[in-house]
């Protein structure tokens, strides 16, 4: 068994090798400086653990309701209230600077690292260089290992001290290369954006630079918990669907306390679990968020966990917790039995995007159910 094992182990890195010397022309004439490039690239390996990771992610998702548990469980909340006392006067001056209320940056800090407990510590030009050898998504990586040697170049961090997690991101709020290239700053004025180490400064000032950078709207909530009237139309809720807060008063929708909406611009109504669940209404600033993480569970979750640090209630509705969330593969075969019924949801990729909640939604009115385009479990049944 030894001899075929450590034959693959063995021509793997023999073409890795080949492959780092083809890509050290393409790092010069990127700008890479040959001996930053060859300090860098010293002693790596193949590194198997990254590839294991990267072909086993997202088999599972999370129930948004189980996502919110932890994201914003009890135990996170008092340490988000202990990380914003303990930096207060650090993160006083951010908000100032950017414009970013401190409670969304801790948030990020806390769903991102724990508060910076969990940095990852995985040499990140080792991995980086392994996914883009690799090449499921080669080009993407391999541009991620030019701007982090483009860092290292810089004299920001040095390559051995350049950890994070296996998937490229890093330090106290999880920047990938590219990100930190255009939105990272030196707060503490020492010469260097340092997000890696102890000091978590510069990594917070950078978040709030990236979300500045993205239109951040100080004093804009990213949603608010509401309550839909009987008989509401939930065709009219989703993204693609903006009205002001007054237009949405109208219909009847109020927040949890019973009272209209405060106008903050243009807004839509989310239900995140189906009609069964929560329901928020969703303002730019939830767009911005988005820019860290496009999952709306990821969104909520920054969004819920900064309002209970600046203390704020808890989601009030119940969740539909009797249901779970589809795998990976029920959700490609959803989107298969969705377009090969007539409901086209432009692609089968497991990932349930605006165009497999039209589709869903269009199934569900032919059905006679509620067209809420929820990707539920009963619905897959009923395509069956």
């Amino acid at each position: 068994m030894h001899g075929p094992e450590k034959l693959v182990a063995v021509t793997a890195n023999a073409g890795f090798d080949r492959w780092i010397e083809e890509f050290r022309g393409r790092a010069l004439a990127k700008g890479i400086d040959a001996a930053v490039f060859d300090r860098a690239m010293t002693g790596i390996g193949y590194n198997t653990d990254v590839i294991g990771k990267d072909r086993n992610q997202s088999e599972f998702t999370k129930t948004i309701w189980d996502y919110l548990d932890s994201a914003a469980s009890d135990t996170r909340i008092a340490n988000g209230k202990a990380a914003l006392a303990a930096n207060r006067d650090l993160l006083e001056r951010i908000e100032a600077a950017y414009g970013v209320e401190k409670e969304v940056v801790v948030a990020i800090w806390g769903l991102e690292s724990a508060y910076g407990t969990f940095r990852g510590s995985t040499p990140m030009i080792e991995a980086l260089a392994t996914l883009a050898y690799d090449g499921r998504r080669g080009t993407f990586f391999e541009s991620q290992l030019i701007a982090a040697l483009t860092i290292v170049q810089a004299g920001d961090v040095d390559p051995r001290a350049m950890t994070g997690s296996w998937a490229g991101a890093m330090g106290h709020t999880q920047f990938i290369p590219t990100s930190y290239l255009d939105y990272a700053v030196d707060f503490t004025g020492d010469g260097k954006r340092d997000i890696w180490s102890d000091d978590p400064s510069d990594a917070l000032a950078s978040t709030a630079a990236y979300l500045a950078g993205f239109g951040w709207t100080k004093g804009q909530p990213w949603g608010v918990e509401v309550r839909l009237p009987d008989g509401f139309d939930v065709e009219l809720t989703g993204e693609r669907i903006k009205k002001s807060p007054a237009d949405w008063a109208v219909m009847g929708i109020r927040d949890m306390a019973g009272n209209p909406v405060s106008d903050h611009g243009p807004a839509s109504i989310l239900l995140p679990a189906g009609a069964k669940g929560a329901a928020f209404m969703i303002f730019q600033n939830f767009h911005v968020i988005e820019r860290y993480n496009t999952a709306d569970a990821y969104v909520i979750g920054v969004g819920h966990l900064a309002d209970r640090i600046r203390g704020g209630d808890p989601i009030r509705a119940d969740w539909p917790r009797e249901d779970r969330a589809l795998l990976l593969a029920e959700r490609r075969e959803l989107q298969e039995r969705l377009t090969s019924a007539g409901f086209d949801t432009q692609g089968v990729d497991g990932k349930i995007g605006p165009n497999t909640i039209a589709a869903i939604r269009a199934f569900q009115r032919k059905a006679g159910l509620v067209p809420d385009g929820y990707a539920s479990l009963d619905v897959l049944k009923r395509l069956r």
